[in-house]
């Protein structure tokens, strides 16, 4: 098997690097701030964050993400930065540098998600965070049973949760509809988390989440992914009077298609041509 892995992996990058161009917004953090000043423009915060490419060492993670954070500092007031702790190896030792200078600059680190088995690592090194920043956020997918329970954990911990229907599927759970299960786990945040970051395009689940967290009087905001489609959601926002965010990742990625990922998930297949074909 390794050796076909070997030979397919050249092809696979080519063609996974080509499909992941449709989210970030160039190679470099100074694309991604060319991006977010856009933004900024129109009175839309951002979040940005690097996405490596499944091979690079969790040093140059670290160093990227540090170039996130005086970027941020520099140029996106308001902004705040995202990490994959497992690209970093999930080193307290490499987290600690990016934690004391977001917290010295006042604005947050986010966790973003990946697959199930990378949840109670990750939940393992917030805690350890929050003893050096009190403003940190996590992702929760909708397609992961778990995830309910998780979000109850995340708002008594304080922390801000962005919610995703998510790409992975809970290997318990395999069928469960990441539609419901966004909503489930929106239901359980309100009232209770101090910030929800609605984070789908999807303009008719969005506005039902988003009327549920203004009910229960729950700070609320809408985040999108950079390179996808707006319209709709952006006009939920004007009218609901939602503050947006654009999520706006760089670097050269094709992490969600790695070859490592499709023998544990084989719909990445489908994600990979849809992305390539911009379906």
């Amino acid at each position: 098997m390794s050796g076909v892995k070997a030979l397919v992996r050249p092809v696979w990058r080519k063609v996974a690097e080509r499909a992941a161009q449709a989210y970030v917004a160039g190679s470099s953090v100074n694309d991604a701030v060319r991006v977010g000043r856009r933004w900024r423009g129109r009175r839309v915060r951002t979040t940005i964050g690097f996405w490596n490419d499944g091979e690079d060492p969790a040093e140059k993670v670290q160093r990227e993400t540090l170039k996130c954070v005086g970027a941020l500092e520099r140029c996106l007031p308001g902004g705040y930065v995202s990490i994959k702790l497992a690209a970093m190896g999930y080193r307290e030792d490499l987290l600690r540098p990016i934690l004391v200078r977001a917290a010295d600059a006042g604005f947050r680190v986010h966790f973003d998600s990946l697959g199930p088995e990378t949840v109670d690592r990750t939940n393992a090194v917030i805690d350890h965070a929050l003893e050096l920043h009190d403003d940190l956020g996590c992702t929760l997918p909708g397609r992961w049973v778990r995830s309910v329970e998780d979000a109850e954990v995340a708002a008594g911990k304080g922390l801000a949760v962005r919610v995703v229907k998510g790409q992975w599927a809970d290997p318990e759970a395999p069928q469960r509809s990441a539609h419901a299960g966004f909503l489930e786990v929106v239901e359980r945040l309100a009232g209770r988390a101090r910030l929800v970051a609605i984070a789908t395009h999807d303009a008719p689940l969005a506005e039902r989440c988003v009327r549920l967290l203004q009910a229960a009087g729950t700070d609320v905001e809408l985040e999108l992914l950079h390179g996808l489609p707006m319209r709709k959601a952006l006009a939920l926002a004007r009218r609901r009077g939602v503050p947006i965010r654009v999520y706006v990742p760089y670097g050269e990625s094709w992490l969600p298609y790695s070859l490592d990922y499709v023998e544990r998930h084989p719909e990445v297949v489908f994600w990979l041509v849809r992305d390539v074909l911009g379906a």
